[in-house]
């Protein structure tokens, strides 16, 4: 279930427009009344290399508390994201599927999750797309968050959040139950080809720290999860994180991460700091 949590954290890597950032996922976080500086870290949810570079390790010596998009060690966080695990009103899974669509996704799912698609029928659709991401990498799946955590904890540093789990999952209650469905059928019909594509490719623009990079190559998705509800999964929820970031860095010195590509563009973190009076520097 923990593996499941951390998917279900990482399900909004994102679109930004314009505005050309420098090649870094760290930023250093000053001015604005903070008196000592914070930190702001693109991570990537899963991974076959989660290992952090010696300048990420250094800013988080700096620190004094992590900052995730979620309170990722909140004991109440797995039963609050089974909460919000069902559709509502009824619908089913078979009930937004022909027929052989239906089929396709049953068998699909008994072969690579062990529980078929009758069983699951009422789970939504996003929420199965992440029990997947495991089978989508060709390698054991690591997490960036998770060690960031560990450092937290070895130093016995609190971890917080940004947003709630039912903040979070509002975003994709607000996106069609139908449009969920049709990416879960493409990903059963194609067992994963499409998926394992654009995943593979994300994990090679990370490790190059390009973030515009990043922006870019959400923008352009096949998977309409993506691209379509850039506002919902993005855009929205950056400029709510401004002011929680705010007062969270005057309070105490803070390493934050979420999803990298939320830093680029004229919209992403990185400028709306700006606009909101910071200095943001990238950090090599």
């Amino acid at each position: 279930m923990k593996k499941i949590v951390l998917l279900l954290c990482s399900l909004f890597l994102g679109i930004a427009f314009g505005q050309k950032s420098e090649n870094s996922l760290l930023w250093k976080i000053s001015g604005n009344g903070l008196k000592e500086p914070s930190y702001l870290f693109g991570t990537i949810h899963i991974t076959c290399n989660a290992s952090l570079s010696e300048k990420v390790k250094t800013a988080l010596d700096k620190t004094q508390q992590l900052c995730l998009e979620l309170d990722m060690d909140d004991p109440t966080m797995q039963v609050e994201m089974m909460n919000h695990m069902m559709m509502q009103n009824g619908v089913t899974m078979k009930s937004l599927a022909k027929p052989d669509d239906f089929k396709a996704v049953d068998a699909f799912l008994t072969a690579n999750v062990g529980f078929s698609a009758e069983m699951l029928n009422t789970v939504k659709p996003f929420m199965i797309t992440a029990m997947l991401y495991p089978k989508m990498l060709n390698c054991e799946m690591q997490s960036v968050e998770a060690e960031l955590i560990k450092i937290a904890k070895a130093q016995n540093e609190e971890v917080i959040g940004l947003e709630t789990v039912s903040e979070q999952l509002a975003v994709f209650d607000a996106i069609p139950y139908q449009e969920q469905m049709n990416e879960l059928v493409i990903t059963a019909k194609d067992n994963m080809q499409r998926d394992k594509a654009e995943l593979t490719e994300m994990m090679t623009l990370y490790q190059s720290e390009n973030v515009d990079a990043m922006v870019s190559f959400t923008e352009k998705s096949a998977n309409v999860m993506t691209s379509k509800y850039s506002d919902l999964l993005l855009k929205n929820r950056n400029q709510n994180w401004i002011s929680r970031m705010t007062t969270i860095a005057k309070n105490k010195p803070t390493f934050f991460g979420v999803g990298a590509a939320h830093l680029g563009g004229k919209e992403g973190v990185i400028a709306l700091l700006r606009k909101a009076g910071f200095t943001v520097e990238a950090v090599y």
